[in-house]
């Protein structure tokens, strides 16, 4: 047959097969095109893999991560200056300075005390230094006066110092036993901080998705070579690689298949030993579109849609094989990306356990005053809440935000860990009140609400609870705040749950006498308090609580490390010692996990904590009584699933039972 012969042939052969056949049998829209591509994906991240924290940047977390060790991991000066004791600097004034003698020692950071800071003596402490023994507060050294005389160095202070001033707490940012970071959390900077500062040199992560990428056409050729006429060089395959690493997939490029069946076949069939594949061009039902024919064939189901009522993009055919994406998308560049970006984009961020986009700029309102120091701009690093009033059922699903800032200090690494953004206070500013409308600065996370919120007290405990509520697709968000700040939060309904263990002094009983109109109380589990202590010190084992604190209670060299005023441990501690204030008395830790860490360290010789805290520290204890860990919901959220699911796993076994193997009592 003449040449000019073969090329009508050919003509009439294209003009007959377009005759025969609407291009596209079945134009759906892109939300049908959408959910009939994911009834039939499996969205599961794609396994596990361990990797050094060197390449854990940008992964995912493939499971929990709980701290073995205290951030700090001891009490440590934040300041150059002096480590005291508060009591020996009370009633100090210009006119009335103290003078307290130097030890022989300088605390540089790195190395532990041997000197106790005995009364009327101080230790120099550099930034970072462990606080020694004796010890409850640093001074500046700025604020102070050096003095030779010839009975020794002194230095000499104007001012009184508090307990707790410029120390950072043993366990205060990170605490042995916390769950610092949960299953499913991509690891930026700031997370890659939290792993460091703990100790770990590798990581659980999700194993990234492999994504096959294959461009096709006789047209097309890779960049690097030389071109022909009428060839295009191939930007589809170098946009789609790029975009799937950016989203946390690992590209694995198959090149280019010409239109021809044979060929394709056999890349298609490598492309699909990966978890997804994505092909470029000849998804058209022209005579050179090959690739959908060779996708036809693919079963369980196969092709489910072809074609979509987009423009760009209407000849995107989608496809499932075995749980698996397989995906045509038009040849066009434009077309290509635009269906990428709004097909599959989701779909690799699912399979790389991926969390979603974000916004950049939002309006809070700060919920509590905020004080500043006047000359210099202050960014405060924040989570956000949404405020009830907005959302279905009482919800947390309406505009307002409420904006919690994270003061853990400067030497903190979690307040940007927890942050999803961060305000700044004017350098004129001494304070921003409560109830102040802010702009927050976001740092990259969605702020698609969670289903649940809870802001009160942090408990191991709380972990299992919540744990049992994540693994089954619920999202969390938990904002460790005390019981007091959890009250507050949940009277100005900020919050679903707020955990707290508060006692009234004046009768005992816990949490229901806090109650306001408007809040419901539903009972949690009980944690048993006592003393803790070194084993095998003489003054408590083999005595009761009571017993030992007769007994140490006027010992001047039996140190005690207290809690935070107006915790619900440090009214039952009151209520213990009576008009006793035992040496170390104003030393006060804000956490059970502190006041283990001080005994453990022996920088404190005894002080009241729960059961699982002296267990995690491997100390003695001796029982005083049961504290009340309940939850308080306000009541035009109690008919919210994500709270009635999290009181419904209160009851289930697996929870009692997991509360129990930590030593609570359900």
């Amino acid at each position: 047959m003449h040449s000019s012969d073969r090329s009508r042939e050919d003509i009439r052969r294209f003009v007959a097969q377009a005759a025969r056949q609407d291009q596209f049998l079945e134009v759906v829209s892109g939300e049908e095109a959408r959910a009939r591509f994911h009834r039939h994906l499996d969205l599961s991240p794609r396994g596990e893999e361990r990797v050094p924290l060197s390449a854990a940047l940008g992964r995912v977390l493939s499971a929990d991560v709980t701290a073995d060790v205290d951030v700090p991991g001891f009490d440590r000066s934040v300041v150059d200056g002096f480590a005291v004791r508060a009591a020996d600097t009370v009633g100090a004034a210009e006119d009335r300075p103290v003078a307290l003698r130097l030890n022989d020692e300088v605390l540089a950071a790195g190395h532990a005390p041997e000197l106790t800071v005995e009364p009327g003596t101080a230790t120099v402490i550099a930034t970072g230094g462990m606080l020694p023994r004796g010890a409850d507060a640093v001074v500046m050294v700025e604020t102070t006066e050096a003095v030779e005389r010839p009975d020794g160095l002194f230095v000499t202070l104007t001012r009184p110092a508090t307990p707790g001033a410029f120390v950072a707490a043993a366990g205060s940012d990170i605490g042995r036993g916390e769950v610092v970071l949960r299953k499913g959390q991509l690891l930026t900077s700031r997370e890659i901080g939290v792993l460091a500062a703990i100790g770990l040199g590798e990581v659980a992560v999700v194993r990234r998705p492999r994504v096959a990428i294959l461009s096709t056409g006789d047209e097309i050729v890779a960049p690097g070579q030389p071109i022909r006429t009428g060839a295009v060089y191939d930007s589809n395959g170098a946009i789609l690689a790029a975009a799937v690493a950016e989203l946390g997939g690992e590209p694995v490029p198959l090149g280019i298949a010409p239109d021809e069946d044979e060929a394709l076949e056999r890349l298609v069939a490598r492309g699909l030993e990966c978890d997804a594949l994505l092909l470029s061009g000849g998804t058209s039902k022209g005579a050179g579109d090959r690739s959908h024919r060779i996708v036809a064939q693919l079963s369980d189901p196969g092709i489910v849609a072809h074609g979509v009522a987009l423009k760009p993009g209407k000849p995107l055919c989608l496809a499932v094989t075995g749980g698996k994406p397989v995906v045509i998308l038009p040849g066009f560049p434009t077309s290509a990306m635009f269906t990428f970006h709004s097909f599959i984009a989701p779909v690799i961020r699912a399979l790389a356990g991926q969390p979603p986009t974000l916004a950049e700029e939002v309006p809070a309102t700060l919920p509590v005053r905020l004080g500043s120091e006047r000359g210099r701009t202050e960014y405060v690093m924040v989570s956000l809440v949404h405020i009830a009033g907005g959302g279905a059922n009482g919800g947390a699903g309406g505009d307002e935000l409420a904006a919690y800032p994270l003061s853990k200090g400067s030497g903190a690494v979690t307040a940007f860990s927890h942050a999803d953004g961060f305000l700044a206070i004017d350098a004129q500013a001494e304070a921003v009140e409560a109830g102040t409308k802010m702009s927050v600065q976001l740092l990259g996370r969605s702020l698609t609400p969670a289903d649940l919120i809870v802001v009160g007290s942090q408990c191991i405990g709380l972990n299992a609870v919540l744990g049992r509520l994540i693994g089954g697709g619920m999202t969390v968000k938990a904002l460790n705040v005390g019981s007091m700040g959890g009250l507050a939060a949940a009277r100005r309904g900020e919050c679903d749950i707020a955990p707290v263990h508060l006692m009234d002094p004046a009768t005992g009983a816990y949490n229901r006498p806090f109650l306001a109109p408007g809040l419901d109380l539903v009972t949690g589990y009980r944690r048993m308090q006592g003393i803790v202590f070194r084993r095998g010190d003489p003054r408590f084992e083999g005595r009761t609580a009571q017993e030992a604190v007769a007994a140490v209670a006027g010992l001047a060299d039996c140190i005690l490390i207290n809690r935070n005023a107006g915790s619900g441990t440090r009214i039952l501690t009151d209520r213990l010692l009576g008009p006793a204030r035992p040496t170390g008395y104003w030393t006060q830790a804000k956490s059970h996990n502190a006041v283990a860490v001080a005994v453990e360290q022996n920088r404190a010789d005894w002080g009241v904590a729960i059961e699982t805290a002296a267990n995690l520290y491997g100390l003695g204890f001796l029982p005083l009584q049961e504290e009340h860990y309940d939850f308080i919901i306000p009541a035009a959220r109690r008919d919210r699933p994500a709270v009635r699911r999290f009181v419904e796993a209160l009851e289930m076994l697996e929870v009692a039972d997991a509360l129990r193997a930590m030593g609570f009592i359900r």
